[in-house]
This record gives structure tokens, sequence and C-alpha cells, in this order.
């Protein structure tokens, strides 16, 4: 079975609000000075989801962290339409793995 990375927003954001249902329900409410769980309309946190989220792990319309999914996402593995990062998936992906999967694409059908 293959997998359209494209359509991996959804799976990140449900992930990470797994993640953060666990640590909430084990009593743990910052990780590393960063809250846990934030979702409002700007979420600053750990695990954070919202129109404009940062965190490390983000998900959001605008998010930015090292994982992040949403329509504009930046951060080390992005997932989004527009996606900015060394390993970047999305429609617009900027990013060491995009470059280089475009550049293997490209080789594969001049062959």
């Amino acid at each position: 079975m293959e997998i359209d990375w494209r359509n991996s927003g959804g799976i990140v954001a449900l992930g990470s609000l797994a993640i953060a249902l666990v640590l909430t329900l084990a009593g743990i409410e910052t990780v590393a000075g960063y809250e846990v769980l934030s979702a409002e309309q700007s979420a600053f946190g750990f695990l954070a989801a919202g129109n404009f989220s940062l965190g490390v792990l983000s998900a959001g319309i605008f998010s930015v962290g090292i994982f992040s999914a949403g329509v504009f996402s930046v951060g080390i593995f992005s997932v989004g339409i527009f996606a900015v990062g060394p390993f970047a998936f999305g429609i617009y992906a900027i990013g060491f793995y995009a470059a280089q999967r475009y550049v293997t694409s490209s080789t594969e059908r001049t062959n």
C-alpha cells in the first residue's frame, strides 16, 4: 500500500492530539517550558493546534514547529500545501526530500 503524503496532515494532527491526551491524562501540563496542549486561535505549546500554531508538534492553518502540519507549514518535518523544511511534503514543497524526489523522477523519465 502506497501512502499519499499530501493527504497525511490529518493523520499528523490526530496523532499530535492523541499524544497530548495521554500526557494530559498523566497530569503533565508542561514539557520543557511549553504547555503540553494548547488549542486556541493562536496556539503556542508543545502540541499546538489552532489557526496560528507554534510548537514542537503543531497543526493548524499557519503552523511552525519541528513537526508541523497545516496549509502553510514551516518546520523540519512539515506537511501542508505550502511546506518549507528539510523533509517537506506538499504541493509546493521546499526541502531536501522534495528536491531529491523531483530530480529522481525527472531522471527516470528521461532514461
